[in-house]
């Protein structure tokens, strides 16, 4: 027999996202890297089947498993707020296979400036076509706000790297290795408010409970970017700390120091078991969708509210981006 699929609701959660392990399901789930793999053909089929789903008019067959599927594939390769679909490198479920290559050569290759430079740039602009990717698109950002976000995070993180490099060449040589994680996280808190800076000047765009649209606030914009920024930083940090450690001793065997032409691909090969997990962590840590009260808000737009609705509105809601 069929499963009768009227009542099924294809935007409901699979699983809560009020707790962080429900959370953290979810975007293991929607950050598989694999999904990159899968053929445009079979994004489009899923996109037609998530909006046919939300109309009501799935065609006869399909299974809740067919559904369950696109909506992963849907969720890892549009956007959430205009349907459009990402690019590639930009879709969080590439921060594995983009990151792992990434994260594995700014570890190996940070004692001289040239390489400490040339890696501190890919990753930048890596993250800034990311951040870009994954922005909040009510809120549209120009091309010279892009590049002067671009141009100001490439420029903090190398006079971070540069800069720590330099203060390190007398400590320890584990200190040393740790200096890409402190350009990494400098970076992040200028890169990530920098290209959503237009939220921070005009607002975001703040929901009621019916996600009807109520205003743009620049609190709220402030809340989500910091989230952000943190859930970013998290998502480096146990592999950025933690693999130095490893790789500082391994370093030291006999057996890894004839094979050093192999060191490079295996704090990559590291860098990816870490990223795995990490991805999916730390975009949990905070809900996609945030909630927020309205005492919170500017002043001028709780009173908007409560004109509009005439009676107490607890909270808003708006999507921080990832």
């Amino acid at each position: 027999m069929e499963a009768d699929l009227s009542g099924f609701n294809i935007d409901a959660p699979r699983w809560d996202q009020c707790t962080f392990l429900g959370r953290v399901k979810h975007f293991f789930n929607v950050t598989d890297p694999r999904t990159v793999l899968v053929p445009e053909r079979e994004l489009d089929w899923a996109k037609v089947l998530v909006e046919e789903s939300r109309m009501g008019t799935v065609p006869p067959g399909t299974r809740v498993e067919q559904l369950l599927y696109a909506k992963k594939l849907y969720d890892s390769a549009f956007h959430p707020d205009t349907g459009d679909k990402m690019n590639v490198i930009g879709r969080m479920s590439f921060q594995v296979p983009g990151g792992m290559i990434i994260t594995g050569f700014m570890l190996q290759f940070y004692r001289t400036i040239p390489a400490v430079i040339f890696w501190q740039w890919v990753n930048q602009s890596f993250n800034a076509l990311v951040n870009y990717t994954n922005r909040n698109a009510a809120s549209p950002t120009s091309v010279r706000q892009m590049a002067v976000s671009y141009i100001t995070a490439t420029t903090a993180a190398v006079a971070t790297a540069v800069g720590m490099n330099t203060l390190t060449k007398r400590a320890p040589p584990l200190v040393g290795r740790w200096v890409p994680f402190a350009a990494v996280a400098a970076a992040n808190c200028v890169n990530i408010p920098m290209m959503r800076q237009q939220e921070l000047i005009q607002g975001i765009c703040v929901k009621d409970r019916n996600h009807n649209e109520i205003g743009h606030s620049r609190r709220a914009a402030a809340i989500g970017i910091t989230q952000v920024v943190i859930s970013r930083i998290t998502m480096a940090a146990p592999g950025m700390i933690l693999l130095p450690v490893v790789m500082e001793r391994l370093e030291k065997l006999r057996c890894m120091k004839r094979i050093r032409v192999l060191h490079a691909p295996l704090q990559v090969l590291l860098s990816g078991c870490f990223l795995i997990f990490m991805v999916p962590v730390a975009c949990g840590l905070f809900p996609q969708k945030c909630e927020l009260p309205v005492s919170y808000l500017e002043p001028e737009l709780q009173d908007t509210i409560k004109a509009k609705y005439g009676e107490p509105v607890p909270y808003v809601y708006f999507n921080k981006g990832l």
